[in-house]
């Protein structure tokens, strides 16, 4: 089915891919909270994920393209490496592990970090990538247990002490790549269909003054402030995960 642009459906697909990227653009992370599940509401998963994939693609290709200089490539490549090593066992993971068990280590473990951060004076720092590959494989189990693999790399990001800059335009050296791969993978399994191509296709305006919109955001938040944010962002992903651990 190839989406109308007049249709309640569609115009609920672009809202919410124009919120997502205008987080993702703005901060570097945090739209996976708002695609697939909004998308969700109006759409088949294996439509949303694809779609949302999609976007993401582009995104992460326009921010690079245009901040190149400012992405550590030396981690962006530890991270994405070792994140694809990662994903088997979070496959694993997904099938031999209990759900809420897990979720809530991982909310308590986000939870924990973000609150110290935002409550201490005494920031930790790291001052190389000897430890990237443990928070890249740490994303790619999370990313192929849940889909959830932004967190381990927004501690790191914090914990390098990147700029507002640096954070948004290597975080997204590393989503172009397991972006890239996730479409892949879509394509292969046969899920990359008309609907998904009809629908980022009329997103992509929306997406591009999105994309905007959050650089001149980014630009303007000073070091401690983008900080404050992320904190704050990773405590809203912590206690979502934990509702969601609970809920069931």
């Amino acid at each position: 089915m190839i989406p109308t642009l007049a249709s309640p459906t569609t115009l609920h697909v672009l809202a919410v891919l124009f919120l997502a990227t205008l987080i993702r653009s703005a901060f570097g992370f945090g739209e996976a909270l708002v695609a697939v599940p909004l998308l969700a509401l109006v759409l088949p998963v294996e439509v949303a994920a694809p779609v949302a994939v999609l976007v993401s693609i582009t995104v992460a290709a326009i921010v690079v393209l245009q901040d190149w200089r400012n992405v550590h490539v030396r981690s962006a490549g530890w991270l994405a490496g070792s994140a694809l090593a990662g994903i088997p066992l979070g496959l694993l993971l997904l099938k031999a592990a209990p759900e809420f068990i897990v979720k809530t280590i991982l909310a308590v473990v986000i939870l924990g970090f973000s609150l110290y951060s935002l409550t201490t004076r005494q920031q930790r720092e790291l001052q190389h990538d000897r430890l990237a590959w443990l928070f890249g494989f740490s994303s790619g189990v999370l990313g192929g247990a849940y889909g959830m693999n932004g967190p381990p790399l927004v501690m790191y990001g914090v914990l390098r002490r990147w700029t507002p800059i640096q954070f948004r335009a290597t975080l997204q050296g590393y989503f172009l790549i397991a972006s890239l791969v996730g479409m892949a993978g879509y394509w292969i399994a046969g899920l990359w269909t008309r609907s998904v191509s009809g629908y980022y296709v009329a997103s992509l305006p929306l997406v591009l003054v999105a994309v905007v919109l959050g650089r001149l955001v980014n630009r303007r938040l000073s070091g401690h402030r983008f900080l404050q944010c992320v904190y704050v962002g990773l405590a809203v992903i912590g206690a979502i995960l934990l509702v969601q651990a609970w809920r069931r």
